[in-house]
């Protein structure tokens, strides 16, 4: 069984250079929906003739765009075997955190469920105890293409610093101020709610967590999805994407002084022949450090792409370099957003793990172009 379907972005060219994700919203079709349920989804480019292979989730295909291209028209086609699943998200039953493989090996641990102190707590000066405490609720470590620790946990300079962690150094309910950032009164917990999506094209995580205050009030919900995708001759991708409500009253986020660090936040290893680079023109906002991860022999690069439609876009960027650390900041600079029951916030993200040195300007633009088409507000 076959249906053509047309391919509604703008710039395929763009996909192509970048190898990027394709999503496509699969036509209403009892046959079509019981094969995508199964595995059993390609898609084929009427002009080439080239098979794509595809996965089905939510209503949506997903695929990656060949380096050779796409003519725009692609048949769906009903394949008589499954799909190969190469990626996997699964719970690991030492660390009892999620996993995310492609062929067995690591792409990134998402540490959903709280970790306690480690030994090395006890190395930590006195006076920056304080913030040495369990957390829960962020990535790491994120696995480079040659098998590199890209992120840091616990450093002893600043111990609450998490890998890849959403947080903000002011949160404020009813008056008073917490630190979700530095683990002060306010910490994000898992509600044990949560979903993992294996597949050929990405494997996926979504998870609930709530936000207590002073460990116990509930205030703020939220939900995070981490999407990673097969690696490609460009790199790999990983989408992430926080949907953040208020329960009960209003909660108000800001940066550090509401002008400094604040949002999603990168705290990398240790990388030799660290190179920082920014950029932001009108929409267009990028950023990426490159050099030489730990365990790894050459240059490597792992790069962020914050999404057009969240709010107060294009963000600022920050940076420590002497931490290895950097973000794109939310709120805007001066701003307290205030988090309201049943209205959520929604921050989406792109990253995207390369070998070698920074890319060309024409290819952190292709990247961009490929993301920022994928503009259904759910789905990307």
């Amino acid at each position: 069984m076959c249906k053509e379907i047309v391919v509604r972005y703008t710039d395929l060219a763009a996909c192509a250079r970048a190898e990027a994700p394709l999503c496509i919203e699969m036509p209403p079709d009892g046959s079509l929906q019981r094969a995508a349920e199964a595995g059993r989804l390609q898609l084929v480019d009427r002009r080439s003739g080239q098979t794509l292979e595809a996965q089905w989730l939510d209503g949506f295909v997903w695929a990656i765009t060949p380096p050779s291209g796409l003519s725009g028209r692609l048949t769906l086609r009903v394949s008589s075997a499954p799909t190969e699943v190469r990626l996997r998200a699964r719970r690991d039953r030492t660390t009892r955190q999620i996993l995310i493989e492609e062929d067995g090996r690591p792409v990134l641990q998402y540490n959903y469920w709280t970790i306690d102190r480690p030994d090395r707590h006890a190395q930590v000066s006195p006076e920056n105890r304080i913030y040495s405490r369990p957390r829960s609720n962020y990535i790491h470590p994120l696995t480079g293409l040659a098998g590199e620790v890209m992120t840091e946990d616990w450093p002893l300079d600043h111990p609450h610093h998490r890998g890849i962690y959403w947080a903000w150094p002011e949160v404020d309910y009813r008056g008073e101020r917490g630190d979700l950032h530095a683990l002060q009164r306010v910490f994000a917990y898992p509600t044990g709610r949560y979903r993992v999506t294996d597949g050929a094209v990405f494997a996926q995580i979504e998870a609930e967590s709530v936000w207590r205050w002073d460990n116990g009030e509930p205030i703020v919900l939220e939900w995070a999805r981490i999407r990673a995708y097969r690696r490609t001759g460009a790199g790999r991708c990983i989408d992430l994407a926080f949907f953040i409500t208020a329960l009960k009253e209003p909660v108000l986020l800001a940066r550090r002084g509401t002008n400094l660090y604040g949002g999603l936040n990168m705290r990398l290893s240790a990388i030799r022949n660290q190179k920082f680079v920014f950029h932001t023109e009108g929409k267009q906002a990028w950023a990426g450090a490159f050099g030489i991860f730990p365990g790894g022999q050459s240059a490597g690069g792992l790069l962020i792409f914050p999404h057009p439609q969240n709010p107060h876009h294009p963000p600022e960027w920050v940076q420590y370099p002497e931490l290895h650390w950097m973000q794109p900041t939310f709120p805007a600079s001066g701003v307290r957003y205030e988090l309201q029951p049943g209205r959520p916030l929604a921050l989406r993200y792109r990253l995207w793990i390369r070998q070698g040195s920074e890319p060309s300007p024409d290819l952190w633009q292709a990247q961009w172009q490929a993301y920022t088409m994928m503009e259904r507000g759910a789905e990307i």
